[in-house]
């Protein structure tokens, strides 16, 4: 029998204050009481977007990864073509603009692979992730500020990455693992 999961809290958000902000995420300090009844401070970042994710697939198992440097870990990642999308903007939308800009792919074929809260002790930060299918090609346009590299890959390739740590993006490692529990399903 199936352990039932305990409800703590709530917790009692005693004051917010905006610490910081940017065009993308904006960090408040909270003074709160806990689920326990003591007194103490919460960090939050809040993120102004969703993050959206895309796994093109074509007919023959391939896939196409994106290649760049990120910043805030200070090293080189590649991953599934992602990106920010505005909350006002269905979030299918915002997928298929990353993927034709990064990518310069263009599907005529959408599934909704899933939903993630990428850090919930911390941010606000949501993410949604498709598979993209029935491909066309076109030329990527990344944004002015991104240096990205273009890489097609068998997707047993790309599962092999995520499982030996090569690649370590969240949104990828999740939606490589669902796709491919997918794939070897029969179902996508």
């Amino acid at each position: 029998m199936k352990e039932p999961i305990e409800v703590r809290g709530p917790w009692k958000t005693l004051s917010i204050e905006e610490r910081y902000a940017t065009p993308w995420i904006s960090v408040s300090h909270h003074d709160v009481i806990d689920p326990s009844g003591t007194p103490g401070i919460y960090g939050v970042i809040h993120f102004r977007n969703i993050a959206v994710g895309v796994v093109p697939l074509d007919a023959e198992r391939n896939t196409w990864i994106i290649g760049q440097y990120r910043y805030p870990i200070k090293a080189y990642s590649w991953e599934i073509p992602e990106g920010g999308g505005r909350r006002d903007i269905p979030p299918l939308e915002s997928a298929k603009r990353e993927l034709r800009e990064e990518a310069g792919i263009e599907a005529a074929s959408w599934s909704h692979l899933l939903e993630m809260d990428l850090s919930n002790s911390a941010s606000d930060e949501q993410a949604i992730i498709y598979v993209a299918q029935d491909l066309t090609f076109h030329e990527p346009e990344p944004d002015h500020n991104e240096e990205l590299a273009l890489r097609k890959v068998p997707f047993d390739e790309l599962f092999r990455m995520v499982m030996v740590g090569e690649v370590r993006d969240s949104l990828t490692v999740a939606a490589v693992l669902k796709v491919k529990l997918l794939l070897d399903q029969g179902t996508l």
